[in-house]
């Protein structure tokens, strides 16, 4: 873990000195940089987003934004917006590398488990997003929320770093289609015979060679290069997207990059149509309960878990693992997931792929902001980011796992009280698919082990809190059904 050791130095601009760029050892150059890295890892979200929220229609038959079929360019248009705007206030606001955008599970929990209930409307489930983040902002200005993130032991932060990296490199593997589900096993080595494929290899091995020779801005010339490759091969031999229906099984995952102009007029109708307590009338006031608490525990703690890697990954962490105006952030962060409510798009969270553009060189609010104002720029200007499908940008996580999985070493793997936490943690999220699971598994059996030897003044209050959080979070579901039955 690289902390920030040297004497601050200022720039001569403006800009420099606002985010002390020359400070933190980043030109503006990288920060410009690191921040369309960033962009391009996460972009996806701009066409994942609205096949999750924007296919699925509610308890009354309504699809989100209204009318009996989706509408998929409003909920893109949106959710690239909110993104935009919350990630350009993470820069300016806690000059912090981190950008935002729709969260993933999140929405999914959205989805299927509160705006498909009976009589529910997308209007409640929006309102009930709203809810979480308000809650959660309560719990930041309290202080309480930065205070469980002291409260962590500083092996514990090194090892949710640590399972992130495998987290993404995962993500970067499945995005891509190098591992896919298997037959008889859960995940097996995809069809490697196919030219997406070879798109996310050559990316992958030129992010390699240019990294160890210590070329600048390794990523994101891999991902343009990708990204020219994937272009040319689409245009000479037409391959296609794969499709729902699991037709064209050998095309692009997601988008196939194909020009189909420059912009496009967004359509902004979806911002606002929340109803803040119209779930009360829908559905019983303890299964409202349960559903807040299961959304704002993942959002809780993922934040957590990723402010904790992109400040490791960027050497900004101090000698307790803390980054720096770690309460800035996290308000940041709770006002995005209000946001999210508001702008009907579900809540929006920090992304575990802001560790690519770190890994690019990015270190400060700058890139934060280039990021967000490539967000806003794709609500025109769709069609150009449809360029960039999954194969290109998928080199970049991966390779990233690699640059956060090195922390391991500072790890005590002999001391069986801290070791046996981190290695749940560690081994957890990417099996579960979720950065909150894994700091609940750790969490736990933290307690558990300190428990069991009898060292239970080692405990700090705030971990028994959490951990006591996390169990009632995995009991979840089967509190719905016993409440249900």
């Amino acid at each position: 873990m690289a902390n920030q050791t040297s004497a601050p130095v200022q720039g001569s601009s403006a800009i420099d000195r606002f985010f002390k760029i020359t400070e933190r050892g980043s030109t503006v150059g990288r920060e410009v940089r690191g921040g369309l890295v960033t962009f391009f890892a996460m972009s996806y979200i701009i066409v994942l987003n609205p096949l999750i929220i924007g296919t699925v229609p509610d308890g009354t038959g309504a699809f989100l934004g209204g009318g009996d079929a989706p509408n998929l360019g409003m909920v893109a248009a949106a959710t690239a917006l909110v993104a935009g705007v919350v990630t350009i206030a993470m820069g300016v606001f806690a000059n912090f590398p981190l950008a935002l955008a729709a969260g993933l599970g999140l929405n999914a929990v959205v989805a299927y488990s509160i705006a498909s209930l009976p009589d529910v409307t997308w209007a409640d489930a929006m309102g009930l997003v709203v809810i979480e983040g308000v809650i959660i902002l309560v719990l930041v200005l309290t202080g309480f929320r930065e205070a469980v993130f002291n409260a962590v032991p500083l092996e514990l932060k090194t090892a949710i770093s640590v399972g992130i990296g495998l987290f993404i490199a995962l993500i970067g593997f499945v995005n891509a289609g190098f591992v896919v589900p298997g037959e008889g096993t859960p995940l097996a080595l995809g069809y490697l015979g196919t030219w997406p494929i070879l798109v996310f290899v050559v990316g992958l091995l030129l992010v390699i060679i240019l990294f160890v020779r210590k070329v600048r801005g390794a990523m994101f010339i891999a991902i343009a290069t990708a990204t020219v490759l994937a272009v040319i091969l689409e245009n000479t031999l037409n391959i296609g997207a794969k499709q729902p229906d699991g037709s064209n099984p050998n095309g692009f995952n997601l988008n196939a990059p194909t020009y189909d102009g420059v912009a496009t007029v967004p359509d902004f109708g979806l911002l606002g149509q929340f109803s803040l307590l119209g779930s009360f009338e829908s559905i019983a006031f303890v299964t409202v309960i349960l559903l807040v608490f299961s959304l704002l525990i993942a959002d809780f703690f993922d934040t957590m878990g990723t402010m904790v890697a992109v400040g490791s990954e960027a050497g900004l962490l101090d000698a307790k693992g803390n980054p720096p105006k770690t309460r800035a952030i996290l308000v940041v962060d709770s006002l995005a997931a209000v946001a999210g409510g508001v702008g009907s798009v579900s809540s929006n969270t920090a992304y575990v792929e802001s560790t690519s553009g770190v890994g690019d060189g990015a270190r400060t609010g700058l890139a934060s902001v280039v990021t967000g104002l490539a967000f806003l720029a794709a609500t025109f200007l769709s069609p150009l980011v449809g360029l960039v499908p999954y194969e290109a940008a998928a080199p970049a996580l991966v390779f990233v796992g690699y640059l956060m999985m090195m922390q391991v070493a500072s790890i005590s793997w002999k001391n069986v009280e801290i070791a046996i936490p981190a290695f749940l943690t560690i081994v957890v999220m990417p099996f579960t698919y979720s950065i909150a699971d894994g700091i609940g598994a750790g969490f736990i059996a933290f307690v558990v082990i300190k428990l069991a030897l009898g060292k239970i003044r080692q405990i700090h209050w705030l971990m028994w809190v959490a951990a006591a959080m996390f169990v009632v979070y995995f009991l979840l579901e089967p509190l719905e059904s016993l409440i249900g039955g």
